[in-house]
């Protein structure tokens, strides 16, 4: 794309997100409440209308009375017109993204760690032009040969070695944080790290504050449980939470998690990084996210 076709693909963006998306944002303000959550609440863009066009999806955060979004790099094919829109969608709607995934390697494969640092050198360009301050990161599979121990030391270094690639590194004026998630053995069987347990180990072996856990509470209540027994040890290194129910993935209070306790234990240990909301709805999208924010709100002394 040449400087004059970038400059139409911009007026033809603003032109055209102008109309929907501020009038989405006056009713996003509409919803809000005048009470705020003790902590910053999120949502991960993935489970919202897949079928919808980006800054329609980002509206429906917004109407929700959201102010953050997380990304699974829905840019890995974008223009830079698309890129122009959903700067617009965002700076209209008062929203930005704070944490974004989908890498194409893990940690824990030794012989990937060349090509994860790769990818995420690449990555930090996008999130620099998004003003997108996290990376999620995965560790990848069980690699036939290799024993438990020898991947856990592999995650261990491929993370040091990141560290230095994020180091001191800033958008948006916060240092880039990379966040290590489970998935729990139901979803994939032939994931690496599956305990929050050990995944914390290997964030407290990185030993860098840029290196944090991702505790999905969903994955890890399906792997374990115990799920406030480990904030209230590992508070110091969770760097975000996601949000789903049990069993379904759906929005809290349709399972068995108690997340009202959860939110009051959260401000109580005064955690104050991104809490996220990663549940598919039952029923209308909106209305789902704003009781999953009004509950977290409910939390606030």
């Amino acid at each position: 794309m040449n400087r004059r076709e970038f400059t139409q693909a911009m007026a033809a963006a603003m032109l055209g997100a102008a109309g929907p998306v501020t009038a989405r944002a006056e009713g996003a303000g509409a919803a809000e409440t005048k009470k705020s959550a003790p902590f910053p609440l999120s949502v991960m863009l993935w489970t919202i209308s897949p079928n919808l066009p980006f800054e329609d999806r980002l509206a429906k955060v917004a109407d929700a009375g959201y102010r953050n979004v997380e990304l699974v790099g829905e840019y890995a094919h974008w223009s830079d017109a698309d890129y122009a829109r959903a700067k617009i969608a965002k700076r209209q709607l008062g929203v930005e993204f704070d944490a974004t995934a989908g890498l194409g390697h893990g940690v824990a494969d030794p012989a990937a760690r060349d090509a994860f640092l790769a990818d995420l050198k690449a990555a930090l360009t996008p999130m620099e032009t998004l003003e997108c301050p996290a990376m999620i990161v995965l560790s990848g599979n069980v690699v036939q040969g290799l024993t438990r121990e020898a991947q856990h030391a592999a995650a261990v270094e491929t993370l040091k070695r990141a560290a230095e690639v994020v180091e001191k590194r800033t958008i948006r004026g916060e240092k880039v944080r990379l966040l290590l998630e489970c998935i729990d053995p139901e979803e994939n069987p032939r994931y690496f790290l599956t305990r929050a347990t050990e995944a914390i180990e290997i964030v407290r072996a990185v030993d860098h504050p840029q290196v944090q856990f991702l505790y999905d509470l969903f994955h890890e209540q399906i792997a374990e449980g115990n799920l406030m027994e480990k904030l209230n040890q590992h508070i110091d290194v969770i760097g975000l939470i996601h949000v789903a129910d049990v069993p379904g993935r759906h929005q809290p209070g349709t399972g068995e998690i108690n997340y009202g306790n959860i939110f009051r234990r959260l401000a109580e240990l005064k955690y104050r990084r991104t809490v996220a909301m990663e549940f598919k709805a039952m029923g209308d999208e909106v209305t789902a996210l704003r009781g999953a924010r009004q509950l977290a709100e409910s939390a606030a002394p």
